[in-house]
């Protein structure tokens, strides 16, 4: 009997990368005109994996929001990993909006794909472990199908395909 080999389906951010485009956002925050006296602030904390922006104005958030976006495709960092919540009303008529860094799997999401991986009726096993989803099967055109139907799907989140083997 051949041997079945395997790929992981995982979501990670290289968080060095999301940090160098933290550090030019706030960079151009000082050096643009029509953000330099705006009084918006841009925090990252890399233990919580989120990012806060505090802005005079909903319109001004967005354009750190674009900026911080621009810097981040840039370094190679899907957009699709940060969720960005609805901007809520902070002290002094400011503006806070929280963008969450997104990384691993989660069960619903798994079972999503899973799911979906099933319905295209491959000869594959998948299961989910923890934050990430290993594909195993005997032939590896049917592994190499799966990859590709899984990057034509849309789950809200940038998908990896590791440990191929």
């Amino acid at each position: 009997m051949a041997k079945d080999s395997s790929f992981d389906v995982v979501s990670q951010v290289d968080m060095q990368e999301v940090d160098n485009a933290y550090q030019q956002t706030a960079r151009e925050l000082t050096q643009r005109y029509d953000l330099k006296d705006s009084g918006a602030t841009i925090d990252l904390s890399k233990t919580d994996k989120t990012f806060t922006i505090s802005a005079p104005a909903d319109f001004v958030s967005r354009q750190i929001i674009d900026v911080l976006n621009s810097k981040l495709i840039k370094r190679g960092v899907d957009i699709k990993s940060v969720k960005w919540d609805a901007p809520q009303a902070a002290s002094g008529g400011t503006v806070r909006v929280i963008g969450r860094i997104i990384e691993g799997i989660d069960q619903p999401t798994a079972k999503k794909i899973n799911k979906d991986v099933k319905d295209i009726k491959l000869k594959v096993k998948v299961t989910i472990e923890a934050d990430k989803l290993r594909v195993s099967s005997a032939s590896k055109d049917a592994l190499q199908q799966v990859i590709g139907f899984l990057r034509d799907q849309d789950y809200g989140q940038p998908l990896q395909f590791t440990n191929y083997r």
